[in-house]
């Protein structure tokens, strides 16, 4: 009997083994469409639908399983070597379906009818929600690394990001005087940023005030006489290089009707780059960084964003 016993209890324990095993492999995450998604074992082979979704990727060291990504994922240097499925609102679906992912990542930004056209295609697709708070990208690389099987990595770059974070807040904890800002987008013209935008939301953590704050969307052309009357202390412009920095400098610089204004008379004019700035993902903080030492550079002397 005590034979027996002992038998059944050995086959019971390695059927629970087997189940718990099985049960550990899959892995089910609602979406941003609130649809389920589930992953019996670590992707071979994504596609990324996103820049930032790109970077992050990269980040978690799942570059060698990268099959595909966006034209305009151009970071790492890596990604350019990746095989291109067209951008993020007129991906090639025949493309993407040759390729057999076993996992692609979209986001609410990819258009709502292409997302669903390629759920039609039994693709396995999961979409994230951006967001426009710096909590939203831990939570973006945290659901990441959920449906990748790299939790751990994941939470190791978190924990990463928010030790840089705790310490840029420190640096800016005494700042009394919050300068005001306009940020200037893609070179000429007034195109600019509202209260919904990444860039809004850092430079609020920064400690700047953005003139066109107010706003309530995320990107317009703002008006030449309201830039005039708000008359900001500092221009950041948001430039892809810092030849179009400089460019947009000269224009704005020689534009008569902003001689008067104060970030010009005091050749506060300063560049900060647009895709680290824009793309919620893992260099957003040192986008954080680098703005908060243009606004209050006597607090980072010491801080240099990579």
């Amino acid at each position: 009997m005590s034979y027996l016993k002992t038998k059944l209890s050995l086959s019971l324990a390695f059927f629970l083994l087997l189940t718990s095993n099985l049960t550990a492999q899959t892995k089910t995450i609602i979406d941003a469409l609130g649809q389920p998604f589930s992953l019996k074992a670590s992707p071979q082979r994504i596609i990324s639908l996103a820049p930032n979704i790109t970077e992050i990727l990269f980040a978690l060291d799942l570059g060698p399983k990268i099959v595909a990504v966006t034209r305009y994922c151009d970071y790492p240097p890596q990604a350019l070597r990746k095989e291109k499925i067209g951008g993020m609102i007129d991906p090639n679906l025949e493309k993407i379906k040759a390729l057999n992912p076993d996992l692609i990542i979209g986001f609410r930004g990819n258009p709502l009818k292409m997302l669903e056209r390629i759920k039609s295609l039994n693709l396995p697709l999961f979409v994230l929600e951006m967001g426009n708070e710096l909590e939203s990208v831990f939570q973006i690389i945290k659901k990441i690394g959920i449906i990748t099987y790299k939790e751990e990595k994941a939470a190791a770059l978190i924990q990463k990001m928010r030790n840089k974070y705790q310490k840029i807040k420190q640096n800016l904890q005494y700042i009394q005087h919050w300068p005001k800002v306009f940020f200037s987008l893609h070179g000429f013209g007034l195109w600019t940023c509202g209260r919904h935008s990444f860039l809004d939301t850092l430079l609020r953590e920064a400690k700047g005030i953005n003139i066109a704050g107010r706003i309530n969307r995320k990107w317009l052309v703002f008006n030449r006489e309201q830039l005039i009357h708000e008359n900001p202390e500092i221009i950041i412009i948001v430039s892809k290089s810092p030849k179009q920095f400089a460019q947009a400098k000269e224009w704005i610089t020689n534009e008569k009707s902003f001689h008067r204004v104060r970030a010009v008379v005091s050749h506060h004019l300063y560049y900060l780059d647009e895709n680290m700035a824009t793309r919620p993902g893992p260099r957003l903080i040192d986008a954080l960084q680098e703005l908060a030492r243009l606004l209050h550079p006597q607090f980072f002397e010491n801080c240099y964003s990579k």
